[in-house]
């Protein structure tokens, strides 16, 4: 009896002595998890997509290393797991954005691109109807103008440059569709006379 009694007060008094030696430990296996997730988040275009909740992971990684720096490894923990969960949800966050802004870009790509068919076919019939050289060198212009607007639009979409597209065809759907408008106008027939 004496000796399991002395056997439960050893065990008790190592258990005792461990349990505060792992708090001493720095939580290094936490952070390398949230610098894993980070790492994903930034592949996953989080900084563009997500930009805020980005900074915010890290943040909180920088933070627990300073903890680490400070032996308070109870707040380094604290910041790893924070940090590794919200480069989690930027991870998720920036591949919900980039969808919507896949969806985006082609829709602003098939709006060009029917400007510029539109414009062509204007240009077409007005040239068919020989209008002014003036008119028909400032529609080829545009047109020329759009075309190179476009390619470089599916080419920042093919490279996943979302926001690229927007920027390289706002302006230039419009002056197209002005171009379609204004060659329209000026083959439309002329009105028939009253006999």
């Amino acid at each position: 009896m004496a000796r399991a009694r002395g056997l439960t007060l050893v065990l008790f008094l190592t258990s005792t002595l461990l349990v505060p030696a792992c708090a001493d430990d720095p939580p290094d296996k936490e952070m390398q998890q949230a610098q894993a997730a980070i790492d994903t988040a930034r592949a996953a275009g989080a900084n563009e997509y997500a930009h805020g909740e980005f900074a915010a992971a890290e943040d909180a990684l920088k933070r627990a290393r300073e903890a680490v720096g400070q032996r308070d490894y109870r707040l380094a923990l604290n910041n790893a797991l924070d940090s590794r969960d919200r480069a989690q949800t930027t991870t998720k966050e920036a591949a919900e954005q980039q969808k919507t802004a896949r969806a985006d870009a082609e829709r602003v790509i098939a709006a060009a691109s029917a400007a510029l068919a539109a414009a062509k076919a204007g240009l077409k019939a007005a040239e068919t109807v020989h209008k002014p050289a003036r008119m028909l060198s400032d529609a080829r212009r545009s047109i020329a103008d759009g075309d190179q607007a476009l390619q470089k639009a599916r080419a920042a979409l093919e490279a996943r440059r979302y926001h690229d597209v927007t920027k390289a065809l706002n302006d230039s759907t419009a002056h197209l569709a002005g171009v379609a408008r204004e060659l329209d106008g000026a083959t439309g027939a002329a009105p028939r006379r009253r006999r």
